[in-house]
């Protein structure tokens, strides 16, 4: 993964104060976009769905440095997603969520190359969850 760790891990402290508003504001945009994801969280306690989301963000930007842990965290998380009735084509869809998330809380902050160093990390961390979905560790 050739990413820009700095700037990631610069974004991610930002929204680290915020973190249950930003989760929240996540799955609200998810369903304002997307209401076909509400019938994969019909039967999930979205409090702790909220600090799921939050938690595998901070794990991911904060070892990035390390593939083995985050493939490590990332993979079985894929393997999980199929039980759940998660897609390969919704991975694009939940991906855009995060970028309009992250925007919305970055606000000034948010610049181009913020956006495409998160898209870019959003895309590996996509491949590597569908890895798991093929071959679970």
């Amino acid at each position: 993964m050739n990413l820009n760790v700095e700037i990631l891990q610069k974004s991610i402290k930002a929204i680290k104060p915020e973190t249950e508003d930003f989760a929240i504001s996540f799955y609200e945009n998810l369903f304002t976009d997307y209401p076909q994801f509400q019938p994969l969280f019909a039967r999930t306690n979205m409090n702790q769905q909220r600090k799921h989301l939050v938690r595998a963000l901070i794990l991911i930007v904060e070892n990035i440095r390390d593939a083995e842990t985050v493939k490590d965290a990332v993979k079985p998380l894929g393997s999980r997603h199929v039980n759940y009735g998660v897609l390969h084509e919704h991975y694009p869809l939940f991906c855009a969520t995060l970028l309009k998330t992250f925007e919305q809380y970055m606000k000034d902050e948010w610049t181009p190359e913020l956006q495409a160093t998160w898209s870019q990390a959003f895309e590996e961390i996509s491949r590597l969850m569908l890895e798991g979905t093929v071959n679970p560790t």
